[in-house]
């Protein structure tokens, strides 16, 4: 199979801008949105739209690249109803999350906690898979387990027999959040004991992260989330890897115009008061490629004023404009 690049989706992380700024810069092949929670009803369209407007763009990002929506609950019936609505308005795929660790998620059966029960995974995917068109693939992301792997392959092999087209796999349990390492090792059992495809997700950083969790897992398409938005042309890298080529990575003052865009979409999706937050958080994680994000972030980091904010990244990017 040809190697593949998925953008994941992390809530109030990789958002519409985030998606938007990720893909223009290169190098992935499909995203999956932030979850979409289900209750008991039908979803308002204003509410998928919120959370994916690439759908009134045919599902893609402006740079073409398909998103993916995805689905959190815990109600067979509600989450197939769902599923049909967002194949009614041209979903090219639906996800459904088993692999969201936060407490509030998993407190009202959700996300990771579903993984405690493999029948109730089947289910789900069995009443998706009958509500929604055959033209649309049901895929399914998973971590290891809850506590334990004691139901890792249990898991897996409900979802692949229940109708899902394809299993990403963090490999981590919940109560492993976040914290390396990530267990590759258990990518490559998954993808023995299921017939369907495996994605790879968990703990790729670097163009060597990639190589090794594709030799470890021996699965040709692998999700980075966390990667992505902390080296955003690390997909383009990649790229540039499997085809022999050397790739320069992205210059801070090459990356400083994105700013500029990304925050102006921003201010667009939130509240004032809630702007400044959401790039802090981006600058933030770039201090982990980027010395020079420190450096910002000491500067931004009492800034709660939404205009100020936008002056200070504009008159950035012009201060690296004249230099050109």
């Amino acid at each position: 199979m040809i190697p593949r690049i998925v953008l994941a989706p992390m809530e109030g992380l990789v958002d519409p801008p985030m998606r938007d700024i990720l893909t223009r810069i290169g190098g992935i092949d499909w995203c999956v949105s932030e979850f979409i929670r289900v209750t008991e009803g039908p979803l308002n369209q204003s509410t998928i739209l919120r959370i994916v407007p690439e759908a009134v763009n045919g599902w893609k990002t402006p740079a073409g690249v398909a998103v993916h929506p995805q689905l959190l609950g815990s109600d067979p019936h509600w989450l197939g109803v769902n599923a049909a609505l967002l194949a009614e308005m041209g979903a090219p795929a639906v996800d459904l999350n088993f692999g969201c660790p936060a407490k509030t998620v998993n407190r009202h059966g959700g996300g990771a906690g579903l993984l405690r029960d493999p029948e109730i995974l089947a289910r789900i995917v069995s009443e998706v898979r009958a509500a929604t068109p055959a033209r649309v693939p049901v895929t399914a992301k998973m971590r290891l387990g809850y506590s334990d792997t004691s139901l890792t392959l249990e898991c897996a092999q409900a979802l692949a027999d229940s109708g899902a087209a394809e299993i990403v796999v963090h490999a981590r349990t919940k109560m492993d959040g976040y914290k390396p390492p990530a267990h590759w090792e258990w990518l490559s059992r998954i993808r023995q004991a299921v017939d369907v495809p495996v994605i790879a997700n968990g703990e790729v950083w670097t163009v060597e992260d990639y190589r090794d969790i594709r030799r470890i897992s021996g699965c040709d398409t692998v999700m980075i989330g966390r990667g992505l938005v902390v080296r955003p042309d690390l997909a383009r890298q990649i790229a540039g890897d499997l085809k022999g080529e050397s790739h320069v990575p992205i210059s801070w003052q090459a990356l400083i115009p994105w700013f500029e865009d990304f925050y102006s979409q921003t201010r667009e999706r939130v509240a004032p008061r809630h702007a400044p937050g959401r790039f802090k958080q981006w600058l933030a994680l770039l201090t982990r490629s980027y010395p020079e994000a420190q450096g910002l972030f000491d500067q931004l980091r009492r800034e709660t004023d939404s205009d100020s904010m936008a002056a200070t990244i504009r008159n950035l990017a012009a201060v690296e404009l004249s230099d050109l």
